[in-house]
């Protein structure tokens, strides 16, 4: 069995990851089991550098605020504002802090400098404007997409002016209320002001959709993909806060749900314009449903991967990661009757893995599921190793 095994490993590098595939996804995605481990960014940052110079990717896209990220990529594209400014401004979920984050976006800057703009990188947040405490206020979309229709189209077909979105808005604190996220009562998101902003948002994006022709033609083609992407996440935030209000026990499937539901619109809009090298969560990029065990119980919901999977089929690859130890945060060696035990029993401490291959390999010698002693690490779940395009397995992870 160990030779077996063996059989189905290779370096870890993305000419080892392309062979898996039977071509060129449109989107790449490379899953994490844990945030806030560089270790695990710096593999990224390799991969996707590899993925450019071989592969023809011009697009990474992850899992942060696709509204900040609009920040990082004005600046890795064009060298608007300052790398500081950029990290403190244009990352979401504590991400900026990171020096895997900032070396990313220092590389695609130095890259993109003197080149055309049809060869530079690109980078997208794919994520909603959402936190674990909060949801964003629907103020910045809104107003960012009336903006950009009032100085576009005759004003009589608006459905209102810049002045009644910010009577109904009100102050944005009322929106990102922390309490709001475990108390529906404290969700604005049924006010009447959050209602008739719903139907305006609606309308104002009905208002884009029937431009198009007009809009297409008096403005670049990525003023009109920001706006596009403004409405999608004003009506998206508008109905996230509407469910926030909800008092029954599927709030929270409802909310999770939505939130991958705005990750995979961001993505497919992603993959419109080429091959794009995704990263998150495994729980957010795999292609079953996703599991979660919160204050008000388990929670279950399809992942933006399995959306964005039955809308592209073989254009999209998801390659989950693995771990064997991340001794810090009390992740020990993993059992030898776990998937990762079994590899982690190799003498490889990184490698590529044919998910499919293995689970051909072990049979009906399915490994048990690994227990995870910290609620921020999400063990891979065996029974789905066959789904998987690939797998990176990492032996240890240290924080020097």
């Amino acid at each position: 069995m160990a030779t077996d095994i063996k059989d189905t490993i290779h370096a870890v590098d993305a000419a080892a990851v392309m062979r898996l595939l039977p071509a060129r996804p449109r989107l790449l995605a490379l899953g994490e089991p844990t945030h806030g481990e560089d270790a695990l960014l710096e593999v990224r940052n390799e991969l996707f550098r590899q993925l450019v110079e071989q592969e023809g990717y011009r697009t990474i896209a992850i899992e942060s605020d696709c509204l900040k990220g609009l920040i990082v990529d004005d600046y890795v594209t064009s060298g608007t504002g300052t790398l500081d400014e950029v990290m403190e401004r244009g990352f979401s979920h504590g991400f900026g802090a990171s020096p895997a984050n900032r070396e990313l976006v220092r590389w695609m800057r130095a890259y993109n400098d003197g080149r055309p703009a049809s060869e530079r990188l690109r980078f997208a947040g794919f994520d909603g404007p959402l936190e674990i405490t909060h949801a964003a206020s629907p103020r910045q979309a809104l107003t960012a997409l009336h903006g950009y229709l009032s100085a576009r189209v005759d004003a009589d077909l608006l459905p209102c002016t810049r002045d009644t979105l910010d009577r109904l808005l009100g102050d944005d604190d009322r929106w990102t209320d922390p309490a709001a996220m475990t108390d529906p009562a404290k969700s604005v998101g049924r006010s009447a002001e959050a209602t008739e902003l719903r139907l305006l948002a609606d309308d104002l994006v009905a208002l884009f959709d029937t431009q198009t022709p007009h809009l297409i033609a008096e403005t670049s083609q990525e003023d009109w993909d920001r706006a596009r992407l403004y409405g999608s996440i004003a009506t998206g935030l508008l109905r996230y806060h509407f469910w926030m209000a909800d008092p029954s026990p599927a709030r929270m499937t409802r909310l999770c749900a939505l939130r991958d539901s705005m990750m995979a619109d961001n993505l497919l809009a992603v993959a419109v314009r080429g091959p794009a090298f995704v990263h998150a969560h495994n729980a957010h990029l795999q292609r079953q449903k996703s599991t979660m065990r919160m204050w008000q119980g388990p929670v279950e919901w399809w992942s933006a991967g399995a959306l964005v999977s039955a809308h592209l089929g073989e254009d999209y690859a998801f390659v989950a990661t693995a771990l064997g130890t991340v001794r810090h945060q009390g992740v020990d060696t993993p059992p030898p009757d776990t998937l990762e035990g079994l590899l982690y029993a190799l003498p490889e401490d990184r490698c590529v893995v044919d998910a499919r291959r293995l689970a051909t390999a072990l049979g009906a010698t399915r490994p048990a599921p690994r227990v995870s002693p910290w609620f921020g690490y999400a063990p891979l779940d065996p029974a789905h190793l066959a789904d998987l395009d690939g797998l990176v397995f990492i032996k240890d992870v240290r924080r020097d």
